[in-house]
């Protein structure tokens, strides 16, 4: 029998229940639920050097177990150097399975691992019901080795629901263990 992933479980038994009672669905296919998560690494160094590319698909691949495609640049700007056509950026979309064990991985493990983690913002979604969070390094990733990187890269995750709100899509994710930050934080 395959492996139902720990969080796909948790949004069944738990969470669709929860927005039930929150929101007033009478049917669960009302719920919110998650559709895909969509990584993106943007990469300018790709110009100059080719290797960055191989490193950062490299990464995407041993940290979402899929291999990501590669962007390229739909215009030609001459003030960047950059013509349509060449290679900026590696991107991949995960759903089912994979997503919900990125997802499980993402909140317990690599978001307490960044540097002076207070919580992530509340306030990245879309209007649509869609979240976007950025990391500014890869080593936050378990499966990334420390002694083979060449550089510190950042990434994009966007998380994409079918939730008509933002604060349907924040109380979906929140139950379903987004660390989301308490408050504002006075500096």
């Amino acid at each position: 029998m395959p492996r139902v992933p720990r969080l796909k479980e948790q949004f069944v038994s738990e969470v669709i229940p929860a927005m039930q009672r929150e929101f007033g669905y009478k049917n669960v296919m009302q719920v919110p639920r998650l559709v895909k998560v969509v990584v993106n690494i943007g990469l300018g160094e790709a110009l100059q050097n080719a290797k960055a590319l191989d490193a950062a698909t490299g990464d995407l691949s041993s940290i979402t177990g899929q291999r990501p495609v590669i962007t390229r640049a739909k215009k030609s700007i001459a003030t960047f150097r950059l013509r349509a056509g060449n290679p900026i950026g590696a991107k991949l979309t995960l759903r089912g399975k994979r997503m919900y064990d990125f997802l499980d991985r993402l909140f317990n493990v690599a978001l307490p691992r960044v540097r002076d983690f207070r919580g992530v913002s509340p306030d990245s979604f879309d209007g649509r019901g869609n979240y976007t969070l950025g990391l500014r390094e890869q080593l936050v990733w378990p499966e990334i080795d420390y002694d083979s990187v060449d550089k510190v890269r950042g990434m994009e995750i966007t998380i994409v629901t079918t939730a008509e709100t933002d604060d349907e899509a924040r109380h979906l994710l929140q139950l379903l263990g987004m660390p989301f930050r308490r408050g504002s934080v006075a500096t």
